[in-house]
């Protein structure tokens, strides 16, 4: 009998053989193990984020959800409060925006590549994508410099989930915890001396005499650290995963580094590191002859959706020139992620000071070792060799 368990370490290792059962058998499918129903297929993932009346995020978004998380957060809300929000932090980027941030960026990118010149091997995560990640995440929210290694350390615990209780251990909460007391003694300090930063410009975000309240500049704040840590870091991992694998497509993007925008999207729908968010039934929904309760929980698997074979043609091929258009490595419908701008600037650069100094580069171990999370899809280590 099949069985499809999100905690697996069989499933964070490689999910696309499980997906492919989904779709083609199980498109509709309660899994025991996460006690909600999985849909597999791009087309009812899509559906499904469109409507958000029936496909509610208000119950928290996250596969295992974190204490107290839940209606505060772009996430975890649904219009119309999800609107709401959505202007308020979306005036703030606008104001922190893209263009102040590309040298930034790119000077951060140079001097985390370079200190990889004439080196053999190296944990790619370690010794540049988390630092890099970092980095940027701190220049752009304007956090004290002197705190990257912990607050990444506790954003990365955030995510994970216990692969035996099928929770979020206490090791978990504890970080989530330490990330808000963080966070609030930083909102403090922008409030009392507001600089050009995201954390600034959510404090003081206003339309219409609208503004944040305190726990969602605080909630908003500890969702941003943890995405741009965990999501942006994880993505760039996959990023090098696919690169060190595909020797053929990173050679044309070391020719030529403007194919680096096509590469990122299709490693965004090959290998997303965002593969499963959840959602809860507001209505009874009968699909593929399944009928789901209201009140029910339901993933939506992108990552399943992203290599679907009625959407896209030969979906296990990596192809840079296959232009995905409509991925699901960013979400999609109302809950689409506000941060893809950045991100793709972000990745962009820095793989663009990467191959300058690291055109060659392949994995150095043939087994990887995977995140346990329910959500999200990234390794621990990525040991590359130049040689």
């Amino acid at each position: 009998m099949f069985r499809f368990d999100p905690y697996s370490p069989a499933v964070d290792a490689d999910p696309f053989p499980f997906y492919r059962v989904l779709r083609d058998e199980h498109p509709c499918f309660w899994s025991e193990e996460a006690q909600m129903w999985i849909l597999s297929r791009y087309a009812d993932i899509v559906g499904a984020g469109q409507d958000w009346q029936t496909y509610s995020s208000a119950k928290g978004n996250l596969m295992t959800e974190l204490p107290n998380r839940a209606g505060a957060t772009l996430g975890t809300t649904d219009p119309p409060r999800h609107d709401r929000l959505r202007g308020l932090i979306q005036h703030a980027f606008m104001k922190r925006n893209l263009e102040s941030l590309t040298e930034p960026i790119r000077d951060i990118a140079r001097t985390t590549a370079q200190a990889l010149q004439g080196r053999e091997r190296f944990d790619f995560i370690t010794e540049f994508s988390s630092k890099f990640t970092v980095r940027v995440l701190f220049a752009a929210l304007g956090l004290p410099l002197g705190d990257e290694q912990k607050v990444r350390d506790q954003a990365v615990l955030m995510v994970q989930s216990d692969p035996v209780t099928r929770a979020k251990g206490p090791e978990h909460i504890a970080a989530y915890q330490w990330m808000q007391d963080y966070a609030a003694g930083v909102i403090a300090e922008r409030r009392a001396r507001p600089l050009n930063d995201l954390i600034s410009h959510f404090s003081m975000a206003e339309i219409d005499g609208d503004r944040l309240d305190e726990r969602e500049v605080l909630l908003t704040t500890t969702t941003l650290i943890m995405a741009g840590i965990e999501s942006l870091g994880g993505f760039m991992a996959m990023f090098a995963v696919n690169m060190a694998e595909q020797a053929d497509a990173r050679r044309q993007c070391v020719a030529n580094p403007a194919l680096l925008v096509d590469a990122v999207e299709e490693s965004l729908r090959f290998n997303t590191s965002a593969q499963r968010f959840r959602r809860c039934l507001q209505r009874d929904v009968t699909l593929h002859g399944q009928t789901m309760r209201a009140g029910d929980f339901v993933c939506l698997a992108y990552g399943s959706g992203n290599r679907d074979e009625r959407q896209y043609p030969n979906p296990d091929v990596y192809d840079i020139g296959r232009k995905p258009r409509g991925h699901l490595g960013f979400g999609g419908g109302v809950h689409a992620c506000l941060g893809t701008a950045i991100a793709r600037l972000s990745v962009k650069l820095a793989f663009d000071e990467f191959h300058r100094v690291v055109p060659e580069y392949h994995r150095a171990e043939q087994q990887l070792a995977w995140m346990p999370s329910s959500t999200f899809r990234s390794p621990l280590r990525l040991e590359l060799s130049v040689h």
